[in-house]
């Protein structure tokens, strides 16, 4: 596929952005903001056992953010929490099939920031360096 697919697909997320809303039930939630662009993203988790069973978000912000953020919402779903732990810059650009470039980086990963720090709270634990670098 091309490039130009992939930032296709990257826009339509971003249009008909999947998972936007608010969990009111939620186990956990958290909000990132990302001063440099003003992307504002709060993702709600619903989640059973070790799992993700359910994940919304709401926020605003450019085509990246939201765009990653509705991919990586439908991505997570059913994923346990062990493995949302591990994910990192290279889950985000290979979800999206494109690299955003330094000067987009906070853009694509504040979802990923987001829905990791929730994880985190939800297990009371602190918040590992790797995450705090997204």
């Amino acid at each position: 596929m091309s490039m130009d697919i992939y930032a296709e697909e990257l826009l339509s997320h971003y249009e008909h952005p999947h998972n936007k809303g608010e969990i009111a039930t939620a186990e956990t939630k958290m909000h990132e903001h990302n001063n440099t662009c003003g992307d504002d993203i709060t993702v709600y988790l619903k989640i059973d056992g070790d799992k993700v069973d359910d994940v919304k978000f709401d926020g605003d912000g450019c085509s990246i953010s939201i765009g990653t953020t509705s991919m990586l919402t439908d991505y997570i779903k059913g994923k346990s929490i062990s493995d949302i732990e591990k994910m990192d810059f290279t889950t985000i650009k290979n979800l999206i099939n494109i690299d955003p470039g330094p000067a987009r980086l906070k853009c694509a990963t504040i979802s990923l920031k987001a829905v990791k720090e929730a994880i985190f709270n939800y297990e009371k634990k602190e918040v590992d360096d790797s995450t705090k670098d997204l």
